[in-house]
C-alpha cells in the first residue's frame, strides 16, 4: 500500500497544470459573469439605454413595437435594481416613467399610463431628496392636466416651452415626409400641452392649449382615428371653459363650430375680415390688421422681393402669425423723406444676421428696410419713388405679409413697342382697356410645375412616385409643345427639382409680364377609388370638394382657406376672374375631349373655384390643373407613361389654343411659325 502514498515523479507538474487550468476557468467565468468580473456600473447601463432610446425616435418604424420599448425600459429598471440607493437610481426609474409613458401615447393602452404614473410616485416616495423628485411631480401634473405654479412653472418657462413646441411644429410643416408620422404630431401636441401646464393661469396658457387642441384635430385630419378627433374636441372645449374671455377661447368656439357643423351663436366676425375690409390703399389712416397675438414674441426671419418696372411684390417673412398695421405717408421734404409706406408688426423682434436694407431700385421703389422700433414691434418701411395703388395681405403655414406695389405705368394703355399686355392694376377695368388688351393676343406664357424641392406633394398610389417629380416632367414637355405650336414665349418657374414658395410663383409671373399663367398639378384623395381631370381658377370656394383640393395645395387647414375666402373679397375687383374663368373651361374641355378619344374611363370633373395661393395676385388669366389622380392606382400608372403624358399637353395646347382664338381669331395667325421652334 505504500506505494500509492509515494509521490510520483512528475506530480508536482501535474500540480502545476491542475492550478493553470483553475485559474483559466475562473478567467473564463470572470468573463462570462457580470456579477463575478468587470459588471456594468449603473452608469454604463443609463448610457446604453439612452443609446438605444435615441435610436428608437430615430426610426419610427421600429416604434410600433412593443418589444423595441420594453427593450429600452429593461435597461433603465436595471439602472435601479442594480444599485438601488446609488447616484444613477433616480435618473432610471424617472426615465422608465417617462418611456412608459411615450409608449402610453403610441399604444392608448390605460396600464402604459398607469405604469408611467406609479413609477414617477415611487421617484417621489423614494427619491424625496433627488432632482428627479421635482421632475416627477412635475410630469404627473402634466399627464393630469394640473399643475400648481412654482417658482420654476412660471411664465419665463411657459414661454421657452412655448417656443419649442412652435420650433417643433414649423418642422413639422416644412417636411411633408414627417407629416405621415403620428408620433411626430403627438411630440409637438406634448410639447404644447406642456407649455399649457407650465402655467395654467399664465399669459400664454390660453394660447397653448388652443393650439394643442388645433394640432391634434390637424392630426386627425391625416388618421382619420375618432380618438384624435375627441381629444380635439376636449382641448378646444377646456380652452372655452377656462379661457372664456380670452381670444384663443373666441378661436377655438370657431374651430369646434367647423368641427362639428353646429354653429355658435353670437359668433363674433372672423378677425381678417376686419383685415381686408380695411386692406384699400390710404394716405389719411393706418390700417389694423385683427389677427390677435397674445404668446411669444414673433420672429421676423427676413423680407424678400420681386420687381418690373410696373410691378413689386415684397413678402415679410415671419415664424408665427401676429398682428400688424399699415400706413401711407405722404413725401416730408422738411426732413428730406420720400412717400413711403410703413407696416408694423406687433409682439415681434428682428431675427438674428437680419438683412435690415434692402435695395430694390426699380422704377416704382428704392428700397425695403426694417427696424426694431420699439421692444416689441418691427416696422418695414418702404421708400417709394412712384405708385398707383398697393396691396397688403397675409398668408399662413408659415406666416408672411405679402405687399403688392403697382406703378401706373401699369394702370395705363401698354406701350406699342412691347406688343404684350401689361396688365391694369386699378380696381376695375373699363370694357374699353379691356378690349384693347384682348387685341394684344398672347405672347408669353408661365408654366408653374407645382411643389419642387422639400415639398413633394402628393404620394403617388405607387412607393416611390411623388407630384413633385410628375409635374415637373409634365411642366418641360408643355412648355417645349407651346413654343413649337404656339410660337409663344414660355417660361418655367422651375426646371429642376427646386423648392419655391406659393407667392413667389406668382411674383414670377408677374414680372415677366406673363399673358397667361398655368400652375400643374396632380390631384389626390383619401379614396383611392377618385379619379378624373378637373381645371381650377382663383374665386370663392363654392364646395367643400374645392376648399379640400385648395386646403392640400395651399399646404394649410380648411379653416384657414375660409378665412382666405374673405381676402379674395378685395383682392378681385378685375377683370381676370372672367378671363381665368373662360381659360379654364377652354382647358378643361379640350383637354377631356382630346383624353377621351385615347384612354377609357377618363372622368370630366369640370372647372372650379377655390381660393389657391399660387393664383393670388396674378395680373393675368391664371389656373390651376389637376391633371389627375396620382392616388388612384389607373391613372397614378397612367401619369408614370410618357405617352399619357404627350396626350395631357396636347389636350392643354387645344384649350389654349380654342381660348386664344375666342380672345382674338387673328392672334394665331400672326404667330403661326412658319418652321418648328424647337424645345
Amino acid at each position: 500500500m505504500q506505494r500509492f502514498f509515494q509521490r510520483h515523479p512528475n506530480s508536482q507538474t501535474n500540480r502545476l497544470h491542475v492550478i493553470i487550468a483553475l485559474l483559466l476557468v475562473s478567467l473564463v467565468v470572470g468573463f462570462c459573469s457580470p456579477d463575478i468580473a468587470s459588471a456594468k456600473t449603473a452608469k454604463d447601463t443609463y448610457i446604453e439605454g439612452n443609446k438605444k432610446y435615441s435610436y428608437l425616435k430615430k426610426n419610427p418604424r421600429l416604434q410600433k413595437y412593443r418589444d423595441k420599448w420594453f427593450a429600452c425600459i429593461d435597461l433603465f429598471k436595471d439602472v435601479y435594481r442594480k444599485d438601488p440607493d446609488g447616484p444613477w437610481a433616480a435618473a432610471g426609474m424617472y426615465k422608465t416613467g417617462e418611456l412608459y409613458y411615450e409608449l402610453y401615447k403610441k399604444s392608448y393602452k390605460p396600464s402604459d399610463k398607469a405604469e408611467a404614473l406609479d413609477t414617477f410616485q415611487r421617484v417621489i416616495k423614494r427619491y424625496p431628496n433627488s432632482r428627479y423628485n421635482n421632475k416627477a411631480k412635475a410630469f404627473i401634473a402634466s399627464i393630469k392636466g394640473k399643475v400648481k405654479p412654482t417658482p420654476k412653472t412660471n411664465t419665463q418657462t411657459q414661454v421657452k416651452l412655448l417656443r419649442e413646441a412652435e420650433k417643433c411644429y414649423q418642422k413639422l410643416l416644412s417636411n411633408t415626409r414627417l407629416q405621415k408620422y403620428r408620433d411626430r404630431w403627438l411630440s409637438c401636441i406634448g410639447k404644447y400641452k406642456a407649455a399649457h401646464s407650465a402655467n395654467p393661469k399664465g399669459s400664454h396658457a390660453a394660447e397653448a392649449l388652443y393650439r394643442s387642441g388645433a394640432l391634434t384635430y390637424e392630426l386627425y385630419k391625416r388618421s382619420f382615428a375618432s380618438s384624435h378627433k375627441a381629444n380635439a374636441l376636449a382641448l378646444l372645449k377646456k380652452t372655452v371653459q377656462s379661457y372664456p374671455g380670452s381670444s384663443y377661447g373666441r378661436e377655438a368656439e370657431k374651430k369646434i363650430a367647423a368641427i362639428t357643423g353646429k354653429p355658435l351663436r353670437n359668433r363674433t366676425t372672423d378677425a381678417i375680415q376686419q383685415v381686408i375690409a380695411e386692406s384699400k390703399a390710404s394716405p389719411h389712416a393706418d390700417k389694423q390688421a385683427a389677427t390677435v397675438h397674445t404668446g411669444s414674441q414673433t420672429l421676423i426671419r427676413g423680407l424678400r422681393h420681386w420687381s418690373n418696372p410696373s410691378y413689386t411684390r415684397i413678402v415679410i417673412d415671419a415664424n408665427q402669425k401676429t398682428s400688424y398695421r399699415h400706413r401711407l405717408l405722404n413725401q416730408d421734404p422738411s426732413i428730406n423723406k420720400p412717400k413711403r409706406l410703413y407696416v408694423d408688426l406687433d409682439h415681434s423682434r428682428l431675427g438674428e444676421d437680419f438683412e435690415k436694407v434692402v435695395p430694390i431700385n426699380d422704377n416704382l421703389l428704392s428700397n425695403v428696410r426694417a427696424g426694431q422700433h420699439t421692444s416689441q414691434s418691427v416696422r418695414v418701411v418702404v421708400d417709394i419713388k412712384s405708385f398707383k395703388t398697393y396691396k397688403i395681405f397675409s398668408l399662413r403655414n408659415p406666416f408672411r405679409i405679402v405687399i403688392d406695389v403697382w406703378g401706373i405705368a401699369a394702370a395705363s394703355s401698354p406701350p406699342a413697342s412691347t406688343g404684350r399686355d401689361t396688365r391694369q392694376n386699378s380696381d376695375k377695368i373699363s370694357p374699353s382697356a379691356l378690349a384693347k388688351q384682348l387685341a394684344l393676343g398672347v405672347s408669353k406664357i408661365v408654366i408653374d410645375p407645382g411643389h419642387g424641392g422639400r415639398d413633394y406633394g402628393a404620394p403617388g398610389y405607387y412607393k416611390g412616385v411623388h407630384e413633385k417629380k410628375i409635374v415637373l416632367a409634365l411642366a418641360k414637355k408643355l412648355a417645349k409643345k407651346i413654343r413649337a405650336e404656339l410660337s409663344c414665349e414660355v417660361v418655367l418657374t422651375r426646371q429642376t427639382d427646386k423648392y419655391l414658395t406659393l407667392e413667389e410663383r406668382t411674383a414670377i409671373a408677374n414680372t415677366k409680364n406673363a399673358d397667361l399663367f398655368i400652375s400643374i398639378h396632380t390631384n389626390s384623395a383619401r379614396d383611392r377609388r377618385a379619379f378624373g381631370l378637373e381645371t381650377y381658377f382663383l374665386n370663392l370656394a363654392t364646395d367643400d370638394e374645392s376648399i379640400r383640393v385648395a386646403a392640400f395645395e395651399n399646404a394649410t387647414s380648411e379653416k384657414n382657406i375660409s378665412d382666405l375666402q374673405t381676402i379674395l373679397t378685395d383682392l378681385m375687383q378685375n377683370a381676370k376672374i372672367n378671363e381665368s374663368s373662360r381659360l379654364a373651361a377652354h382647358v378643361q374641355s379640350e383637354l377631356f375631349q382630346h383624353m377621351k378619344k385615347s384612354y377609357n374611363k377618363i372622368k370630366n370633373k369640370g372647372v372650379k373655384q377655390a381660393p389657391f395661393y399660387v393664383l393670388l395676385g396674378a395680373q393675368m388669366p391664371a389656373i390651376l390643373i389637376e391633371t389627375s389622380f396620382i392616388s388612384n392606382p389607373r391613372e397614378c400608372k397612367r401619369l408614370m407613361d410618357i405617352h399619357y403624358q404627350d396626350r395631357l399637353c396636347d389636350g392643354i395646347i387645344k384649350g389654349i389654343r380654342e381660348y386664344i382664338k375666342e380672345t382674338n381669331p387673328t392672334a394665331l395667325l400672326k404667330n403661326s411659325p412658319k418652321t418648328k421652334v424647337k424645345g
